[in-house]
């Protein structure tokens, strides 16, 4: 209604303009009789009004759609037949057309990228299985190398995958009861290697009975890419990466503790922005800032919550809160 008021307001004003421009002249032309001036000022008052009231009801839908949210499509509208709604509703049609074909083809294009990164990635593992299982069994220093590089490389394929399959999370995930220790503990024998060649030690408190709720596998990936980043800025500090898990207020919170270098106080709040690497990534040059925004991005899509703290030289502590889950027996 306000629109059409506002729309409206010029042709109004011109309206009353132009009969007091006609009463004017007639005035002056010698027919000074009041009183049929003002019934004939009354009479296009009435047809004024008359006109407007036949155009609002019949343009009603489309001055409530202009004016409404943005979010109703086109061939939602329905409105009446005059010119510039059915002209303005063919446009927004058309043009909702020519949008729903750049998605299909968008979604088109997204669907092959992700077909070709999981061929790509599964391609590569198999030559990377066989020289992992060369070098298994090697005795020579230089073999030890070679299987931590290559662990460096399965590493990264999968984050690749799993950034390639976030398109397509809500399908590729199952929540079910999860035992945390044993999860964490295989997460651990994964990167022993890692753990041994940069002198950290992980240490694991977290007690058999306590399980979660969630997806099994993207809980796998949130706790490498945590392991990873505390390997990563604990090297050679023979210090320990401490993984704790206890109820609380009927959530469970796992923490992630080393006592790496830190992160300083102005990067801490967009460690989970995307490729943002801060001081500590002019240092590391393994710094992807990749792995805090997906692990917060997963935590999202999972219902569960991500926290950091960190003080500089003293290490970093990450959190993941599992809500409503307790104790198993609780």
């Amino acid at each position: 209604m306000r629109l059409f008021v506002r729309d409206h307001v010029p042709l109004v004003g011109f309206s009353l303009v132009q009969m007091l421009v006609i009463l004017l002249i007639c005035w002056l032309d010698g027919y000074n009789h009041l009183g049929t001036a003002l019934y004939a000022l009354f009479l296009g008052l009435c047809v004024l009004s008359g006109y407007l009231a036949y155009r609002y009801v019949r343009l009603r839908a489309f001055y409530r759609y202009i004016s409404g949210p943005s979010d109703v499509l086109p061939r939602e509208l329905k409105v009446s037949r005059a010119p510039l709604a059915a002209s303005l509703t063919k446009i927004l049609d058309a043009q909702y057309r020519r949008g729903k074909q750049r998605e299909h083809v968008w979604e088109e294009k997204q669907r092959q990228h992700l077909t070709f990164m999981n061929q790509w990635v599964h391609q590569m593992k198999t030559p990377l299985s066989v020289i992992q299982l060369i070098t298994q069994n090697g005795d020579d220093e230089r073999f030890a190398s070679i299987a931590e590089e290559s662990d460096r490389l399965r590493r990264g394929l999968e984050m690749v995958l799993y950034m390639a399959r976030r398109e397509t999370f809500a399908q590729d995930f199952h929540i079910y009861r999860v035992q945390l220790r044993e999860l964490v503990n295989e997460v651990i024998q994964d990167n022993r290697r890692s753990f041994i060649r940069h002198y950290v030690h992980p240490e694991l408190l977290i007690g058999e009975s306590i399980t979660v709720e969630s997806d099994a596998k993207w809980l796998r990936f949130i706790v490498q890419q945590l392991i990873s980043n505390a390997i990563t800025y604990s090297a050679g500090s023979r210090t320990k990466v401490v993984f704790k898990a206890h109820a609380e207020d009927k959530a469970v919170i796992l923490s992630v503790t080393d006592c790496g270098v830190g992160i300083p106080p102005s990067d801490l709040k967009r460690v989970f922005d995307p490729f943002f690497t801060g001081e500590n990534g002019r240092k590391f040059k393994e710094s992807t800032g990749m792995g805090l925004y997906l692990v917060k991005e997963v935590t999202d899509r999972l219902n569960h919550r991500v926290e950091i703290e960190s003080e500089i030289g003293r290490g970093t502590t990450v959190r993941i809160i599992f809500p409503y889950a307790t104790e198993r027996g609780e």
